[in-house]
Formats: C-alpha cells, sequence, structure tokens
C-alpha cells in the first residue's frame, strides 16, 4: 500500500527510509544534506563504499546505524565527480526503475515491516513526478507493507503513517 504524505521524513517511524542519491554523492543539499547531519557516520561509510565498490546508477546500498535505523540510498543518478564526490549528475527514468527494482527485492530479502521515501528524484535528480510516480507503483506496488511517500516536506513534522 503507498500511502502519500506531508511531513518531515526524518520523523518517520518506518523500518527503513530510503533516499535517491548519486555515486560518489557529496550529501550536500536537500534531504543527503539532513540525513548527514542527523547521522554523520552514514556519510563515512557511503563514502568508503563508493570509493571501494564504485556503484553504478540503478543500484542500491544500505547502511544499519546506532538504533536500528536502517538507510537505504538509491542510485538514481549519474555519478558526481571526483572520489571526494563532485556535482552529482542527472537522474533518469531507468536509473529510477533499476533502483525500484533492486529496492523490491532487498525489502522481500530482508522483511522490512515499513518503508518511507520522498519524492525521489524530484529535487536534485530532476524528474516530473508525474513521470516518477508511475514507477513507484510499478515496482513497489505490489508489496504488503505499508509504503509512505512524503510529498511535501513540512520540517519537524511527524506524519500519521497508518495502515
Amino acid at each position: 500500500m503507498i500511502k502519500e504524505l506531508q511531513g518531515d521524513l526524518l520523523e518517520s517511524k518506518a523500518a527503513a527510509l530510503a533516499h535517491g542519491v548519486a555515486p560518489n554523492d557529496p550529501f550536500s543539499q536537500g534531504l543527503a544534506l539532513a540525513l548527514r547531519e542527523r547521522w554523520p557516520a552514514l556519510y563515512k561509510d557511503f563514502r568508503h563504499y563508493c570509493q571501494t565498490t564504485h556503484p553504478k546508477p540503478g543500484e542500491v546500498w544500505t547502511w544499519m546505524g546506532a538504533g536500528g535505523v536502517r538507510i537505504v540510498s538509491l542510485f538514481t543518478q549519474e555519478g558526481a565527480e571526483g572520489h571526494h564526490g563532485g556535482r552529482p549528475g542527472r537522474a533518469s527514468l531507468t536509473h529510477v526503475s533499476h533502483a525500484l527494482k533492486a529496492l523490491h527485492k532487498l525489502v522481500e530479502k530482508e522483511r522490512f515491516a515499513s518503508l518511507a521515501l520522498p519524492r525521489i528524484a524530484t529535487g536534485v535528480g530532476g524528474l516530473d513526478w508525474q513521470d516518477v510516480r508511475p514507477l513507484l507503483e510499478q515496482h513497489l506496488g505490489t508489496l504488503a507493507i505499508p509504503i509512505y511517500v512524503y510529498s511535501k516536506y513540512v520540517p519537524g513534522l511527524a506524519a500519521q503513517e497508518t495502515d
């Protein structure tokens, strides 16, 4: 079940949070920056992962932090220049589709109880939500868990995440 909400994704109680990034992303703007500020170890581990495995657009990477927080980075954009991250590249519907397909497999394998994500690839990624939403429905709509899409950011607001 996909439910669109208004609120602050960082206040979500979902079992996992997902967001779109580029390989070598500097996490310098938008949700990525907020994640970096909240969980500095996430960004440190992300940089190490990118430098050692050289992920490609369309893949996913999962991070587990203190207190059981789980963040899934969806590589929806072309890579940022340089190993320390330059300006992230643009997202593509193909990359989003592949990343959502990989996310579907991950959710089933890890048995996530719920998932929260923003309107992926529509901020820094530059895509239109009207083009991305059908891909979200196609790849995640059949999952038997609540999926919360934070369609409007309201700082500090904990949305009503109900089944």
